[in-house]
């Protein structure tokens, strides 16, 4: 992914800040892992987070239309179920595209850096 015109190199304007955060990264990564939707108790113990941190990153991930919560009855008890959006699932694809260019940058980067040690290291010939 080439960055716009004025843009910097480095600004990755496609590492989406909703979707950035490691809690958010996590529900995501979880929900498009599996092919079913996923109750409240999965994503908890999948994520490893607490009632009120896990509630508090659906909400903000199903106001920015990235997943949707669905709450019904199973059995008699309350449940909550999430699933990607549509949306949502593009915009994770996007911002995995991103995070791989971050990535190439920056293996490029440690690549110059080990060859401009090389030449350092290396002494004139004396032919």
């Amino acid at each position: 992914m080439k960055p716009k015109s004025g843009e910097g190199r480095f600004a990755y304007e496609g590492l989406d800040r909703v979707i950035h955060e490691r809690a958010r990264l996590s529900i995501l990564t979880s929900l498009i892992t599996h092919p079913k939707p996923l109750t409240f108790l999965e994503l908890k113990e999948l994520c490893s987070l607490t009632d009120g941190n896990l509630s508090r990153h659906l909400r903000v991930l199903e106001e920015d239309k990235i997943i949707e919560i669905v709450k019904g009855h199973d059995r008699n008890r309350p449940q909550t179920v999430c699933r990607i959006t549509a949306s949502g699932r593009k915009r994770y694809v996007e911002y995995l595209a991103t995070l791989e260019q971050v990535v190439r940058d920056a293996a490029k980067g440690t690549d110059e850096a080990k060859s401009s040690n090389l030449l350092r290291n290396l002494k004139p010939s004396q032919a």
